[in-house]
């Protein structure tokens, strides 16, 4: 075992954890679920049986990750952030086939408190503020805030708010690292280099 599993976290048996993880305090990972290597789980951490988290994942106290969240490398979870799996749930009602898939892509930042509504894919270096509530896809390099979250910005990949417009044909550097971007047709990019 190369990884650290703090004595009052429980992994179940079967799930399989990346070498220089580390588990804190009164966490739980599932049996099926799937973890990268250097990835760091706060207190309070639930992970489901059908979830797939990459390399370098920091997930922050009280947060669950619930069957069919996909979270790709360098993803940071804020405290208390949430996710849900099923779009209109019913305690009655058995809807475990009707839970919708949530990809979370390279490098995006899911605020404090922010959710995710099920069926959403977050785009690369996204950035999600604090207690948006996210109910679309949301495209790559996208800074979202509110209730519903709408895009106010663009992001660098360092975490920097690039000075460009929503829309249209534009050049940008971040201004911490001077990573060039362009924005062509309301996407933007990183200049190949």
């Amino acid at each position: 075992m190369n990884y650290i599993v703090h004595e009052t976290a429980i992994v179940d048996e079967g799930a399989l954890i990346g070498d220089g993880t580390r588990i804190w305090h009164w966490s739980h990972v599932s049996g099926g679920a799937r973890i990268g290597r250097n990835c760091s789980f706060g207190q309070n951490v639930y992970v489901g049986n059908r979830v797939i988290i990459g390399d370098q994942v920091k997930i922050q106290n009280n947060v669950s990750i619930y069957d069919n969240v996909t979270l790709e490398d360098d993803v940071f979870c804020g405290p208390s952030m949430v996710f849900t799996n099923v779009y209109n749930p019913r305690s009655a009602i058995n809807r475990k086939q009707e839970y919708r898939d949530t990809l979370v892509k390279r490098g995006a930042t899911l605020g404090a408190n922010c959710t995710i509504v099920c069926g959403v894919t977050i785009g690369r270096y996204a950035f999600i503020g604090a207690g948006a509530v996210v109910n679309r896809d949301v495209p790559d390099y996208a800074l979202m805030v509110g209730v519903p979250a709408k895009q106010v910005g663009w992001m660098s990949e360092y975490g920097e708010r690039l000075n460009i417009p929503l829309e249209g044909d534009a050049e940008v550097s971040c201004p911490h690292t001077g990573t060039r971007y362009v924005l062509n047709s309301g996407q933007l990019n990183r200049e190949q280099q």
